[in-house]
């Protein structure tokens, strides 16, 4: 495996072990100026979700996701690495601490590197999942 997969599995790995804890150890694996984007799309039940094009902006979706849900799990399942792309996929679980519904999803997550910096991501999970978790 290359550089690039060897870190994202160290950092999904700390991710699940903390459930959610370790926003800490995200933000340096992202260039400064990164495209960052989720198939929520900042919907209302998922503000955390909207477009961020900035390290500490990236540090805001972390906390919003953290401040709103609470990790069950999250379980990569493989990287497929090709050029300076990784995708990984795999599965989580979260409980909104609102409603107290839970919504597991599958998880995808598309990653571009350059000099060793993600500086592309985009996932990709069911958002009508977790639209009705987050709907009293």
């Amino acid at each position: 495996m290359s550089k690039n997969v060897d870190v994202l599995r160290d950092a999904y790995r700390k991710w699940h072990e903390s459930k959610g804890g370790s926003i800490d150890h995200w933000l340096p694996i992202f260039a400064e100026s990164v495209a960052f984007g989720s198939l929520a799309q900042g919907r209302p039940q998922a503000a955390f979700a909207a477009p961020r094009s900035t390290r500490a902006e990236i540090r805001g979706y972390l906390e919003g996701l953290t401040r709103d849900w609470a990790m069950i799990h999250y379980t990569p399942q493989y990287f497929i690495e090709q050029g300076d792309r990784v995708a990984m996929f795999g599965s989580t679980k979260w409980r909104n601490k609102r409603t107290g519904k839970e919504v597991e999803t599958p998880k995808a997550d598309f990653w571009r590197f350059e000099d060793g910096e993600a500086v592309q991501f985009y996932e990709l999970f069911d958002t009508a999942a977790l639209v009705e978790a987050a709907t009293p």
